[in-house]
């Protein structure tokens, strides 16, 4: 199978992977078959895809160059979109069902809520993210590109610590998660060091 075939294969996979389960979740809120707290199930189950689809996105590359597949670098920016598109269903989420649509309280959970406000820093690095993703950008924003989207490992820290500090009792989750950030981190830390260092 030549690389575009593989290519195309791997997005096909990507596509339903992401939408089927996201698509599944909301029909079972819209039925009411999410059990006794159906808004903290569909709130946790997209934020915790878009920490999934985070993690992937930072493992490919390292992955890729383990198993010397360089073509599975054509996948992230898809990655990268399904990340945002998680994280966009968690804060709509918030907003519709936890504040019900009340600009003035969201702003208010925002400012006093840590947790909500660290959230939503992650939230608007993945927008500019998203939103620069795009090639003409790229290409427009040259050398000012790749220094924002070095800004995903600052994501990653701030997500999990997102996560680690909403949770009000059991802990085991988002810790496994923290571990699971740094494991991914550790394996860019020649490019972090480099993004320190330089900067």
């Amino acid at each position: 199978m030549n690389t575009r075939n593989k290519v195309l294969l791997l997005k096909i996979f990507i596509h339903l992977s992401a939408m089927l389960p996201l698509v599944y979740y909301y029909y079972l809120a819209i039925a009411d078959d999410l059990g006794g707290d159906p808004v903290e199930a569909i709130i946790h189950f997209t934020g915790i895809g878009a920490f999934n689809l985070l993690l992937i996105t930072l493992l490919v590359s390292p992955m890729a160059k383990k198993i010397k597949q360089g073509y599975l670098l054509q996948v992230r920016r898809l990655l990268g979109i399904y990340t945002f598109v998680y994280a966009f269903c968690h804060v709509v989420n918030f907003f519709a069902f936890e504040v019900q649509f009340d600009v003035a309280l969201f702003v208010e959970e925002v400012i006093k809520r840590p947790y909500v406000l660290i959230g939503m820093l992650a939230f608007v690095l993945l927008i500019a993210l998203t939103i620069t993703s795009l090639s003409r950008l790229k290409k427009k924003m040259g050398k000012r590109w790749q220094t924002l989207h070095n800004s995903i490992y600052l994501v990653a820290i701030l997500i999990a610590w997102h996560f680690y500090w909403s949770v009000k009792s059991e802990i085991s989750s988002p810790l496994f998660y923290v571990f699971l950030t740094l494991l991914v981190l550790s394996m860019r830390k020649s490019k972090i060091k480099k993004i320190l260092f330089t900067s």
